[in-house]
C-alpha cells in the first residue's frame, strides 16, 4: 500500500516525465501532445513499438527514480532517506558528508512500480524493460559529487563531499541523443537449455545496443497529418523556422506542405534604465516580426 505522500511524489515525477518530454520535442514533429479524458495520456502512439515510445518508456522510467530519490533527501518520505551506504567508502583526500541523495533507492522504487507492470515474455515488454533501464542508468550515470571545504580562513584542511542527482533537464538531454541515435532491433530466441529471448539489431552490420542504449521495435507512424485515434495532432498550423534545415524548419516540420507567412506586432521592454532608488524603468518598443505557419 503506497503512502498519500508516495502517491504525491509518484504524480510529481510523470509530471515532470510530460513537462521535459514536451520540452525535448517541442520542434518535432510529434511534439509528445497529451490527450484529455483518455487512459494513456499521449493517446494511442504508444500503442507503437517505436523510437518515441522508447524515449517515452526511458524518460518516465528515469522521472520516477528521480523524484523519488529527491523526495527520500529531503525526508518528505518515511521510507527512505540519505543514502548512507557511500559512506562505507573511505576516500583519501576528502570525507563523505552531508546528504547523498539516494538514487539506489530511486531505482528501486521504479523497477518495482514501473517494470512489474510489463509482460516480460512478450516483444513489447522485452523493449519497455530494456528502455526503462537505460533511462534510470542515464541518471545514475549523471550522479555529481558535491564538495565544500571546512577549515580555518578557507583552508579547506577538510572537504567533505555528498552525492547530488542530475537535473532532469540534463538527463532529458542526454535521452534525446539516445533517442536520435536509437537502435532498430528484433526479438530473437537463444536456445541454451532453455529458451532465451533476446534483443538484436534488425540487421547484422548494426552495432548491438548497450544497457543505455534507447531500442524500438517498428518504425514510427506517420505524425505529419492528424490522427485522431492516435491522438496525433499533425502539424497544421505549428510555427515553424523559415532558416534552420533541421527539425523545426518549415521544410521537415511542415512535411513538404509549405508555409504561409504573417506579419504580426510585436511588443517588447527596451532601453531600460536604473531609476534610483530603487526600481528598473523601461520603455515599450513595437515592431513587426514575421510569423511562418505550417500549411
Amino acid at each position: 500500500m503506497l503512502s498519500d505522500k508516495m502517491v504525491q511524489v509518484i504524480q510529481t515525477g510523470a509530471q515532470q516525465a510530460v513537462e521535459e518530454c514536451q520540452y525535448q520535442f517541442r520542434n518535432s514533429r510529434w511534439n509528445c501532445s497529451t490527450v484529455e479524458n483518455s487512459t494513456d495520456i499521449f493517446g494511442g502512439v504508444l500503442k507503437f513499438k517505436s523510437r518515441e515510445s522508447a524515449f517515452v518508456h526511458a524518460l518516465s522510467a528515469a522521472a520516477l527514480a528521480h523524484a523519488v530519490a529527491r523526495a527520500c533527501s529531503r525526508g518528505e518520505l518515511n521510507e527512505c532517506s540519505c543514502d548512507a551506504r557511500v559512506r562505507k567508502r573511505t576516500p583519501r583526500h576528502w570525507q563523505w558528508g552531508g546528504c547523498s541523495e539516494d538514487i539506489r533507492y530511486g531505482e528501486k522504487f521504479s523497477r518495482d512500480f514501473v517494470d512489474v507492470k510489463e509482460e516480460k515474455e512478450s516483444d513489447e515488454g522485452i523493449m519497455n524493460l530494456h528502455n526503462n533501464e537505460a533511462g534510470r542508468r542515464a541518471v545514475r550515470g549523471r550522479m555529481q559529487r558535491v564538495c565544500k571545504c571546512h577549515g580555518m580562513s578557507g583552508s579547506c584542511s577538510v572537504r567533505v563531499c555528498w552525492r547530488r542527482l542530475p537535473q532532469l533537464r540534463v538527463v532529458g538531454d542526454a535521452l534525446t541523443t539516445r533517442y536520435e541515435g536509437a537502435s532498430h532491433v528484433k526479438v530473437v530466441e537463444r536456445k541454451r537449455g532453455k529458451n532465451i529471448r533476446k534483443l538484436r539489431p534488425i540487421h547484422m552490420d548494426m552495432k548491438k545496443p548497450n544497457k543505455t542504449d534507447l531500442v524500438y521495435l517498428e518504425d514510427s507512424p506517420d505524425y505529419c497529418e492528424p490522427n485522431e485515434e492516435l491522438g496525433v495532432l499533425g502539424t497544421r498550423g505549428r510555427t515553424c523556422n523559415r532558416t534552420s534545415a533541421a527539425l523545426d524548419g518549415c521544410r521537415l516540420l511542415c512535411c513538404g506542405r509549405g508555409y504561409q507567412t504573417r506579419v504580426r506586432d510585436h511588443e517588447e521592454k527596451c532601453r531600460c534604465r536604473f531609476v534610483w532608488c530603487c526600481r528598473v524603468h523601461c520603455d515599450l518598443c513595437r515592431s513587426k516580426r514575421d510569423h511562418h505557419v505550417c500549411n
